[in-house]
């Protein structure tokens, strides 16, 4: 399909981006994707939570004559995205069902006058012909299609509403299109692009990776278990979300907090509207300290203090789970994320499985009871509970995906019972019998599967024993990864033996504790922390980020001089150096970071020290060992023992090692474990657990 037209710009990205947001430069990986939006081009943006997705189609829209649309899932998000907005004075509103259609009219009306740059429509109001009619005569620049992955049904949270904007957007002619997620699998990718068509599209995916994240999964047997480890996790983090799979289970959670009298608040799709948005607003005022809720609760929060995130159960995907974990730590700053694991919770998920998957003679056994109870006008006002127990079934999730099928299928309509809470049904091919319904049987399987495999790789990244940062970057394509240093598989991993350090292992500490002296304060009484851990290792590293840019951490003498080191490798061995008393963590508000005495005198050389060192692999450093050069054979019978593992153990190859570290072995044939741990991608725990075979390979090889 051909480009869509090259775009006259009013105003520069730049200059958008100062006078309205009052930031003098972009995010890493903004500018470029900012500069092919502009271009006139659609594409998919994929970039992490916390990495500016918004700004992406927010700038444009203030940069293109005309509106922007912006499709949005949540009625909370979108206001919350259309206020902040209106704050800074730029003209933005909403369109959903909470509006009044004569209110929508006049907003529309506005539209077409230049009223508005930015319109947040409910996907669902594609759904109507009136308003879709509405759109003609109104000058659309943009649509931007956010939390993109719900038009995938691989995706892990598929609205079917999301499948019509392909269609809608032929209908109101085909402007430029952009869909934006913070979670995508190469395969929901490929929907993405596929349902909307989009003309020549960039593609962006951005790191996954979320350095400032400590992941740790842990195994509990019992209940109570879960609850000493929430007392423990907010006692050390004070601020953050407590996720549970049911309502009933945010209820109980968020009693014993109160009974703990914790500040807390709770959420869940039983409560009323403005319950629930009671609940947030109380939550992003800081008035609450803990927020227990199941995941209706948070996309679009921008609470940037968030220290920890509890999952109380199994979430039933690895995209859910990293989502939600990535409500933490938003401010760059280290935060904890904790995952209470115990396999009898994944029955709940499979219930929710069935609950979205009902198979064909399911959808026949509740149209057939709709035909038996219809009246004469072709309708039934019976709630969901009343068609499941009349229906005979037991499940009512699976009645209501069973009507929401039908309802694609055109069999059916629902619509809003008046003068009651509750959705009636209408029939609107009541001729048709239930067994000549045309239903997709090999599609409604396919889905089934499909969300059972997204539950068993969460599961099984429950139970692997690698880095649980890399083992996700690769669940997302990202096979060469490094470990992160900071989750539970790494810490466990690292040598606790202490030793001296070598020279060159003490310039890196000294510089690392310069980079600490330089982001803190010296006082009469000692050294007071300014920063967290996140951001001094972020300016360590040289980050281009907003946050050290707009802070000046960019001039500091100390910036990128240990780029090479990695984050993973930083945050390792800024808690090493914290377990050992070179460095101290602040409490307050925020966790800062800074010198304690014993650091100082170590940063000017007139302190010893010992280190519980982190593994070397972190660090990627093989001058030890001589480049013998790539042989095909060699790599092969490496290979070979990699699938072998990998099929005994029953992971994906790449948990055993990546094709990188294969190659790594291949090229530097180590001859010890010793040196072996000098290899790319080999840590501790790899080591004792993988490497004596690949070495005996090796061996045979010489």
């Amino acid at each position: 399909m051909p480009a869509a037209p090259a775009k006259v710009l009013i105003q520069t990205p730049l200059d958008a981006l100062k006078k309205h947001f009052g930031h003098g430069g972009f995010l890493d990986g903004q500018d470029r994707v900012i500069e092919q939006i502009t271009s006139g081009r659609d594409g998919l943006v994929v970039m992490p939570t916390g990495g500016g997705k918004s700004l992406c189609y927010q700038l444009p829209a203030l940069c293109f004559e005309g509106v922007t649309l912006v499709v949005s899932p949540l009625i909370a998000l979108m206001k919350d995205q259309v206020d902040a907005l209106v704050a800074k004075g730029i003209p933005a509103t909403l369109i959903n069902s909470t509006v009044a259609w004569e209110e929508q009219k006049d907003r529309l009306d506005g539209m077409r006058s230049g009223k508005w740059k930015l319109v947040y429509v409910a996907p669902e109001r594609f759904r109507a012909e009136s308003f879709l009619n509405a759109l003609k005569g109104v000058e659309v620049s943009l649509l931007a299609v956010d939390e993109a992955h719900c038009l995938s049904q691989w995706g892990h949270d598929f609205r079917p509403d999301y499948m019509r904007l392909g269609k809608a957007l032929e209908k109101i002619g085909r402007p430029q299109c952009i869909a934006l997620t913070a979670t995508a699998t190469p395969i929901v990718r490929n929907d993405i692009l596929e349902v909307l068509k989009l003309r020549d599209p960039f593609e962006v995916v951005s790191g996954f990776s979320r350095p400032n994240l400590s992941l740790a999964i842990t195994q509990v047997e019992k209940k109570q278990q879960k609850y000493d480890r929430i007392r423990d996790i907010i006692g050390a983090h004070k601020t953050g979300i407590v996720y549970c799979a049911t309502r009933k289970k945010v209820e109980e959670v968020a009693e014993t907090l109160a009974a703990w009298r914790i500040k807390s608040v709770a959420y869940h799709g039983g409560m009323s509207d403005a319950e629930r948005s009671d609940a947030q607003n109380i939550f992003l005022a800081k008035k609450a300290d803990v927020a227990v809720a199941t995941n209706a609760f948070g996309m679009g929060i921008d609470r940037s203090d968030v220290r920890f995130v509890i999952h109380f159960e199994v979430p039933g995907s690895v995209e859910a789970y990293y989502q939600e974990a990535g409500r933490a730590g938003r401010d760059g700053e280290a935060a904890a994320c904790e995952l209470l694991f115990n396999y009898a919770d994944t029955r709940t998920q499979e219930f929710f499985i069935e609950g979205a998957n009902p198979g064909a003679q399911t959808i026949r056994e509740v149209y057939q009871y709709l035909l038996n109870t219809a009246d004469k006008e072709y309708e039934i006002h019976r709630s969901i509970e009343d068609i499941t127990e009349g229906a005979g079934l037991k499940n009512s999730m699976a009645v209501s995906s069973a009507l929401a099928t039908l309802g694609r299928a055109g069999y059916i309509e629902r619509f809003d019972v008046p003068g009651k809470r509750m959705r009636g049904t209408r029939l609107k091919k009541p001729d048709v019998f239930a067994r000549a319904l045309e239903i997709d049987e090999a599609a409604l399987e396919e889905k089934d599967r499909r969300d059972r495999d997204k539950l068993k790789s969460m599961i099984d990244l429950c139970y692997a024993r690698v880095c649980r940062q890399q083992w996700i970057l690769a669940y997302f394509g990202e096979d060469d990864a490094d470990t992160c240093g900071t989750c539970d598989i790494c810490r466990s991993g690292e040598s606790h033996e202490l030793r001296a350090p070598t020279a060159e292992e003490d310039i890196v500490v000294r510089k690392a504790l310069s980079g600490v002296a330089r982001m803190s304060r010296k006082t009469a009484s000692g050294w007071e922390g300014k920063f967290g851990r996140g951001k001094i290792v972020q300016m360590l590293c040289g980050s281009r980020s907003q946050e050290i840019l707009s802070g000046g951490l960019d001039q500091l003498s100390t910036y990128g001089i240990l780029k090479n080191q990695g984050t993973g490798y930083l945050n390792a061995l800024f808690r090493s150096m914290g377990d050992v008393g070179l460095v101290r963590v602040d409490a307050g508000e925020y966790p800062l970071l800074t010198l304690t005495d014993l650091g100082e005198k170590a940063m000017r050389g007139a302190a010893k020290y010992r280190l519980a060192w982190p593994p070397p692999v972190a660090s990627g450093h093989v001058e030890s060992l001589a480049d013998q050069g790539f042989d095909a054979g060699l790599f092969s019978q490496l290979r070979d023992l990699r699938a072998r593992l990998a099929k005994r153990e029953d992971v994906p190859p790449y948990v055993i090692f990546s094709n990188k570290t294969l190659e790594a072995l291949c090229r530097y044939r180590p001859k010890t474990i010793e040196e072996g741990l000098a290899v790319p991608g080999i840590g501790e725990s790899k080591a004792q657990r993988y490497l004596p075979r690949f070495l005996e390979i090796l061996k045979e090889w010489r």
